[in-house]
């Protein structure tokens, strides 16, 4: 049977090629790709898109108090340094190496006091943050060959690693299960449906049971065994058919579970119910209002974190309980997480958002309450002054020099292997498991078919770490998450002939 050489890259004219051919093609692919490729389009992500972002959700986040602040533009000027003469010039990665010197940018971001119907602008220099090498915004970026070598620079090197004090730290690419994902599994010899809802520093663990009583029990963030059916009536679904109708099934559980909690006819008796089981004692009102604030804030905040979110909330956690239902009443398969379809790798931006997120809140926070420090006394200020006294730049250039990360996480960032070229690749292609190493967990250390083609099926160490720690194909490449407008999306699919439920 002929090949068909347009499908086979090792086809060509009609004749087999390989060896010398081979090498050719995969020169000239890395004369326009970096084998650290998806590393280094995070990061391009991560300044020209997400920083900005997270300057928002920072921004709308921030509490209505005496003093408002309100965040603007943010920008991340080229690498630099200030000499001790006061005067500023560019750097390059060869020069950080040899005096010692973090390889980063400062970063200015517009911030707007709001006191007593005035306005004060300023634009303010908040920190510096670290670039990697390589990136877009590396002075490196767009040099030839031979300009590289008059810099000082191997034409070789690939990039993907930050110089932290003269010290090359690369930032350790992490596995985990991917987030508002529904996963059925069996925990304790008892079915359980759990999902990670994600929505910026939002992180949330929800799971659905059915108790030995009959029950379905909803646990979200610190609150557990919360009956599900009072929980979908709180959120504003109260009619029991509008309830059967989104679970879709009449099994009997369904007609049980809808037959004990069939007094709560209005949203107040749910809620009430509810904080009762969250253990709730003060008044009336003040049940109700905290209740509604935890279901805000803590109950799949990826859906939204206002109370016009609520009734969405509720439908989806009847199709949450449709899909837990099918699997253990009708014997349907389990989830394999495992399965790479269900894993999500972080990446160098998806790393820095974290931190930078939380740095962000904490310097604002701080800016804020200095502000009213001084505004009581009466005294002046300066907005550059109270940013630059902040220990922003200290904490995020801190963490990726040790490694210590938020959330208590360690070993984030490691340094760089260079015994040879093979090594540090090596090095930069890693992919750790968020799993423990003390456990023995022996599926997600076993080789899974998707892996293939994916992972290097030999390239693990021996130890408590065999097949937690993995590396990823040289040739291969993270796709990275790209933003889909929902509306538009919709229309398409109306285009098409579908038809939009009614709710």
């Amino acid at each position: 049977m002929e090949q068909n050489s347009n499908k086979n890259p090792s086809v060509k004219n009609g004749k087999d090629f390989t060896g010398y051919d081979q090498h050719i093609l995969i020169k000239n692919y890395l004369k326009t790709h970096s084998l650290v490729e998806s590393n280094i389009i995070s990061f391009n992500d991560f300044i020209e898109n997400r920083l900005q972002q997270i300057v928002h959700e920072v921004s709308d986040a921030l509490p209505k108090e005496d003093i408002e602040i309100e965040l603007g533009k943010i920008v991340v000027e080229r690498p630099n340094i200030i000499e001790a003469d006061g005067s500023k010039k560019a750097i390059l990665p060869y020069e950080a190496r040899l005096r010692n010197l973090t390889y980063s940018a400062s970063i200015t971001l517009e911030i707007t006091i709001k006191k007593d119907g005035k306005k004060d602008f300023n634009t303010v220099e908040i920190g510096r943050i670290p670039i990697m090498v390589k990136s877009k915004f590396c002075n490196l970026d767009g040099m030839d060959r031979e300009k590289l070598i008059e810099n000082y620079n191997d034409p070789m090197d690939s990039g993907g690693y930050f110089i932290i004090n003269g010290n090359e730290r690369l930032l350790i690419m992490i596995e985990d299960l991917a987030p508002n994902l529904i996963f059925i599994e069996k925990i304790a010899d008892k079915p359980t449906l759990r999902m990670f809802s994600s929505r910026g520093a939002y992180r949330i663990p929800l799971s659905i049971q059915e108790a030995t009583d009959g029950i379905f029990k909803l646990s979200f963030s610190r609150f557990r065994n919360l009956p599900l059916i009072p929980m979908i009536k709180a959120l504003g679904l109260v009619r029991d058919s509008d309830i059967m109708k989104y679970i879709g099934k009449e099994y009997d559980s369904v007609i049980v579970n809808l037959y004990e909690h069939a007094s709560m006819q209005n949203v107040n008796d749910a809620m009430l119910a509810i904080a009762e089981k969250m253990g709730l004692e003060e008044g009336k009102r003040e049940m109700l209002d905290k209740t509604k604030s935890r279901i805000d804030t803590y109950l799949l905040p990826h859906i939204g974190l206002k109370p016009e979110d609520r009734e969405e909330k509720a439908r989806t956690l009847c199709k949450l309980l449709k899909q837990f239902l099918i699997v253990t009443k009708e014997k349907k398969i389990m989830t394999d997480k495992d399965h790479y379809a269900n894993k999500r790798i972080k990446l160098s931006g998806d790393l820095l958002s974290d931190l930078f997120r939380v740095n962000l809140t904490i310097l604002i926070r701080d800016i804020q309450h200095k502000l009213q420090r001084i505004i009581k006394k009466k005294k002046m200020y300066s907005l550059k002054t109270l940013a630059k006294a902040t220990m922003f730049a200290h904490r995020i250039e801190s963490a990726i020099a040790t490694g210590t990360w938020i959330g208590e996480r360690t070993g984030v960032t490691q340094n760089m292997d260079k015994t040879n070229y093979l090594a540090k690749l090596s090095k930069l292609q890693m992919i750790v498991s968020m799993l423990p190493a003390e456990q023995q967990n022996f599926p997600a250390r076993t080789l899974h078919p998707t892996h293939y083609g994916r992972f290097c099926p030999i390239e693990t160490p021996e130890g408590t770490t065999i097949g937690l720690r993995k590396n990823l194909s040289i040739l291969g490449r993270i796709s990275t998450a790209i933003d889909i407008d929902g509306k538009k999306f919709v229309d398409e699919l109306e285009k098409t002939g579908m038809k939009k439920a009614k709710s």
